[in-house]
């Protein structure tokens, strides 16, 4: 069964740094696309970051602070956070599609690391 498990939340002041992690696990052929998403306390999930082939995009709020990569060997995404401010502050989603050994695209999605900034 193929997983996405995000890891690098935490807590940080503000004008700190955080990098979180996405890998993917099971048994899978491919992974395309990837994307970082957050959510905030009542508010709509939204894209933060997304990268594909040798593509990248950037919501405007994190441009110039933030930085999505990906390791293909590793099946696994980063986002490097810096500068990070409270508004930064929410439960940090990655997705990717993943294309199973039958030849089946699906979009899946991580469970989510907290990510506060505060001080």
């Amino acid at each position: 069964q193929v997983q996405l498990v995000e890891s690098g939340g935490g807590l940080v002041q503000p004008g700190g740094s955080l990098r979180l992690s996405c890998a993917a696990s099971g048994s899978f052929s491919s992974m395309t696309a990837m994307g970082w998403y957050r959510q905030a306390p009542g508010k709509e999930r939204k894209m933060v970051a997304r990268i594909a082939a040798r593509s990248t995009n950037y919501a405007d709020s994190v441009k110039g602070r933030f930085t999505i990569s990906r390791d293909i060997a590793k099946n696994t995404a980063y986002l490097q956070m810096n500068s990070l401010k409270p508004e930064d502050t929410a439960v940090y989603y990655c997705n990717g599609v993943i294309t199973n050994t039958f030849g089946r695209s699906a979009l899946f999605w991580g469970q989510g690391t907290q990510v506060t900034v505060s001080s």
